[in-house]
């Protein structure tokens, strides 16, 4: 009887040990799929920014961006764009390449961080910076940094290739002549 006890508690025991090791392992899973899904929902929202940039809408960025967006582009510009102020440049943009394309050639996404390495090209039509236009496809490769909070982008900080881009357009790069 005391042995048919023991094993009694003994299963009992490991069933318990079991049923919270099983537990444990659920809620992990569960947070990996919660993990895997706003991964794929980031993923997705800035696919869908891409797409529609490519079609000319830049009122996209209303939609996808949270209104305390804000853009850095340190090489570019020393100050970071709000929504509007990129609103507005985008605008200034379609208007100098109007076939304006923003091609993803790397996505990483992980948590609320999207890392993308874009081909940016368009043909120059209109003026941009003081240049006129050339008619000359263009073509300049990037780096982004997209920071995802609830399922709108709140930051954004971006390098390219700024100086290969003005080359094409047929800029100099020339050093400052040296006072003797």
């Amino acid at each position: 009887m005391k042995n048919l006890l023991l094993v009694a508690s003994l299963v009992l025991l490991l069933c318990f040990a079991f049923a919270c090791q099983n537990k444990a392992e659920k809620a992990e899973l569960e947070k990996f799929r919660a993990q895997a899904k706003l991964e794929e929902q980031n993923r997705e929202l800035v696919k869908h920014f891409a797409e529609e940039l490519n079609k000319g809408n830049v009122e996209i960025i209303n939609e996808v961006c949270a209104p305390e967006y804000r853009i850095f582009s340190p090489s570019n510009n020393p100050k970071s764009l709000s929504r509007e102020e990129e609103l507005i440049s985008l605008k200034v943009l379609l208007k100098a390449f109007p076939d304006f394309n923003w091609r993803i050639r790397e996505l990483f996404v992980v948590g609320d961080m999207a890392i993308i390495w874009v081909i940016l090209s368009g043909t120059h039509q209109g003026e941009i910076e003081g240049i006129p236009p050339i008619g000359k496809k263009v073509e300049a490769s990037g780096m982004t940094i997209i920071r995802i909070q609830k399922g709108k982008v709140v930051e954004q900080w971006e390098e390219f290739d700024a100086l290969g881009l003005m080359q094409q357009l047929g800029m100099e790069l020339k050093p400052k002549e040296v006072k003797k």
